[in-house]
């Protein structure tokens, strides 16, 4: 499973000419889902994501974590990021898991989200989405578990 980090001041998703979610200060994640991912893997994700120190402490370090901070979280779930790009000039989604596999660890790690002390909102699976946002830093990570 695949979380692509970025830290925002603000960020939000719009589908259809209608907003659909926004946070402010947070962590905007694309996530991509794998063949071989499951439930375990999306709680590992999670763990990670919401406790990554990648904000500044007092001392302008990045020593605190999305939890620390009582920062927002927007997911949103993102089908290329599996894609395997060594060879050629396209793209193979070889490696992303199923849309039916895809859409229920993307919703299942939404869910365990929404169990945290945090604001979480998300993206919709299978939707064309215009994402918006407001890179801070710029900070951006790559996760994979």
């Amino acid at each position: 499973m695949i979380g692509l980090l970025q830290r925002v001041t603000h960020s939000s998703v719009t589908v259809n000419g209608d907003e659909i979610a926004s946070i402010k200060t947070g962590l905007l994640v694309l996530v991509g889902v794998e063949q071989n991912d499951n439930e375990l893997k999306a709680r590992r994700l999670l763990e990670k994501i919401i406790a990554y120190r990648i904000f500044p402490d007092n001392e302008n370090k990045m020593n605190l974590s999305l939890m620390d901070i009582k920062g927002d979280l927007l997911l949103v779930p993102q089908f290329t990021l599996p894609a395997d790009t060594r060879k050629g000039l396209r793209p193979s989604f070889s490696n992303a898991a199923p849309p039916a596999q895809g859409k229920q660890l993307f919703e299942y790690l939404v869910s365990e989200a929404q169990a945290q002390d945090l604001c979480v909102k998300s993206g919709m699976f299978g939707a064309d989405m215009q994402v918006s946002l407001t890179n801070d830093g710029p900070v951006t990570f790559w996760l994979q578990i």
